[in-house]
């Protein structure tokens, strides 16, 4: 299937330019001539948005804001603007932009960087068979990866097999012990207390999903959703 994209651009003709050239390129497009216009388009059929900063009532920055916090969409976006400060480009990426291109810039630019951000976005979604999602956690088995509202979150192997076994038996309750001979099986000198600590570790990297690993009267770990 081509890749479709949504262009949000108050000027027609850049609208005209990029929609005949991202189409040469194999991509399918659609045109929004303003945020409220994008709202009511069937956004979670796109596999990316190019989305201009400075339009009428509603900029671009305010219609991320809404789709990432709001709607709590993850859909890639590269913002094309004419406001490229440094803090204009920190404002964007704060917003969960995949990409930042000042105006004017070239075409051929624009869809280096449309292919670069769709290939980057679909390689780490790509085997959805071997993820385990819950809320706002994606765990993928295969490439060893923890998403956390699609931001990737690095974890110490240990930390990664702990977070695997307990969100792949919500609501079982797992020992001390158990933890330790499914995850450090034949490893020496190795405490109860071991299990604690990376318990409180995996609780801060997962951030306010961190209270979703209970422990039960002292006696263990589960995960509940």
């Amino acid at each position: 299937m081509k890749a479709k994209i949504l262009i949000v651009d108050d000027e027609e003709d850049l609208c005209e330019i990029l929609q005949f050239n991202l189409e040469s390129e194999g991509f399918e497009t659609d045109i929004a001539y303003s945020s409220e216009e994008a709202l009511k388009k069937p956004l979670e059929d796109y596999a990316l948005i190019l989305l201009d900063v400075m339009m009428g009532k509603m900029s671009g920055f305010k219609l991320a804001e809404k789709l990432r916090k709001e709607r709590k969409m993850d859909i890639p976006i590269i913002f094309l603007t004419a406001k490229n400060t440094e803090n204009d480009t920190l404002t964007g990426f704060n917003l969960g932009a995949d990409d930042y291109i000042p105006k004017p810039f070239s075409i051929k630019e624009v869809i280096a960087r449309v292919k670069a951000v769709i290939k980057r976005t679909s390689d780490e979604f790509e085997s959805k068979e071997e993820l385990i999602i819950i809320k706002g956690l994606i765990l993928d088995k295969v490439k060893k990866k923890l998403f956390v509202d699609n931001k990737t979150v690095y974890l110490t192997k240990k930390e990664f097999e702990i977070l695997q076994l307990l969100m792949q038996y919500i609501g079982r309750i797992f020992s001390r012990d158990e933890i330790l001979d499914r995850i450090w099986k034949n490893e020496v000198i190795v405490i109860d207390r071991t299990v604690d600590v990376n318990i409180t570790r995996l609780r801060k990297k997962i951030g306010k999903y961190g209270k979703y690993i209970v422990s039960r009267s002292g006696y263990g770990y589960c995960f509940e959703s």
